[in-house]
């Protein structure tokens, strides 16, 4: 029983992972396909890598619970502290002395139609001091909105690496930089293999494939349609293009990270207001710290992921990005207490990297993690044992529920029950092209 798997991110390493450690002996029939000559050079190398555990609306509820076991488990048997920064925190919120009273806060977009924003309002605020590379804001107020234990952080770069290895190690078969150009049918017009090409070579091939998985982010809903163009259904995913900052700051070092104890912070905000945007930062392990906000639903899905930042990459934008990372971390004048509009604080920040990456985000609010039914193929038809399998749309929790979205996806291959409810993650309303 041969797999191919379209995405070589860390969804796709993550499903990789998963089956091969369930079934080693089928590593050698795992065939991931990745289009981008540099591995994770999207949201999967770009992304923040905040972990939640209940910030999900009930029907992924499940899902992100699950995942965000998987996480902590993984990390505690493979030494993530050290390989891929794992570390528990806390979520804060930054914003106007009356936003108790409900304001907009920088965590909404996150929060929003999810379970625990539904209660969020019930409890009482718990104000909290920010970290000591947080510059204080002139009329702000700090809330900690998180529970103890239920957030935490990680280098989603380093954790697909690990995660990729680790397939590989056991056999799975990697094909970079090349993409899947057709589906090849016997007689009975059943699936038998994927015709792939190679960017590098221009060469094509062929790979048997009785089970077809679909895990191309932002790129899903093309890679569907280019395999199936007669189905009637498809994918909304819409990509979400987001610029980012990896910094380092005097004011977080490995000596503020040891008297930390490991405690990364995650810092939601609508500060400054007239930026226009609300930034998102989150320390790491190593003593860097990222930040990010700058979101656009105006790029398009390019044809390849370098087209991305040669394209649609704007130096603008990215200094509005720059002069808000000042505003917020930067060292204030001497004498100032507060930072404010009328003062400049000092740029005392290395930059590290600057990002620009697609997240896919599903148009109904959670992810596609399912079989897809034959009926939904446009005539192509599965092997009695394989299928065809979608797991993309995942949005700002790609990272998050990377591992939970691994392991049930794997077990949906196997034939087995995931171990999870995802009975709503899969094809439904809204994925008919009739209704776009």
């Amino acid at each position: 029983m041969s797999t191919v798997i379209l995405g070589g991110g860390i969804i796709g390493s993550s499903i990789a992972y998963y089956l091969t450690q369930q079934n080693p002996s089928d590593a050698s029939k795992i065939h991931i396909i990745e289009s981008s000559n540099e591995l994770f050079s999207s949201a999967s190398g770009y992304a923040a890598g905040f972990l939640a555990k209940d910030w999900f609306e009930p029907s992924l509820l499940p899902l992100g619970e699950y995942s965000f076991a998987l996480h902590e488990s993984l990390a505690a048997e493979h030494g993530g502290d050290k390989k891929w920064g794992y570390m528990k925190g806390m979520a804060l919120s930054l914003g106007s002395t009356d936003a108790a009273s409900g304001g907009a806060r920088g965590d909404d977009w996150l929060r929003s139609g999810t379970s625990r924003a539904e209660t969020a309002t019930t409890k009482p605020v718990v104000l909290a001091e920010g970290p000591e590379w947080l510059t204080k804001q002139k009329a702000t107020a700090i809330e900690r909105i998180s529970e103890e234990g239920s957030v935490a952080q990680v280098d989603p770069l380093r954790l697909s690496q690990f995660l990729l290895d680790q397939a590989l190690s056991r056999g799975v078969n990697l094909h970079q930089p090349s993409t899947a150009t057709s589906i090849l049918k016997d007689a009975n017009g059943t699936i038998t293999a994927v015709k792939i090409l190679n960017h590098a070579t221009k060469s094509f091939s062929t790979l048997p494939c009785t089970n077809l998985i679909i895990a191309a982010g932002s790129w899903t809903p093309r890679v569907f349609n280019t395999l199936f163009p007669s189905s009637s259904t498809t994918f909304p995913i819409y990509p979400l293009a987001g610029y980012s900052l990896v910094v380092r700051s005097p004011r977080y070092t490995a000596k503020h990270e040891s008297e930390l104890k490991g405690e990364s912070h995650a810092v939601f905000t609508t500060h400054p207001p007239s930026c226009g945007f609300s930034p998102e930062i989150f320390s790491r392990e190593g003593s860097e710290i990222y930040i990010a906000g700058l979101n656009s639903r105006e790029i398009p899905v390019p044809e390849r992921v370098e087209d991305l930042k040669t394209q649609y990459y704007d130096e603008k934008e990215m200094r509005k990005l720059k002069d808000v990372t000042v505003r917020l971390m930067g060292k204030l004048p001497v004498g100032k207490t507060e930072s404010t509009d009328e003062i400049a604080n000092t740029d005392d920040l290395d930059i590290l990297r600057e990002g620009l990456c697609l997240r896919p985000v599903a148009e109904r609010g959670v992810p596609f993690v399912t079989k897809v039914n034959d009926s939904s193929l446009g005539g192509a038809r599965t092997a009695k044992n394989g299928g065809v399998f979608v797991a993309a749309g995942h949005g700002p929790w790609g990272i998050s529920l990377a591992l939970g979205t691994g392991s049930v996806v794997a077990d949906l291959v196997r034939g087995v029950k995931p171990k999870v409810d995802i009975a709503g993650l899969g094809v439904g309303e809204g994925t008919s092209k009739a209704k776009l």
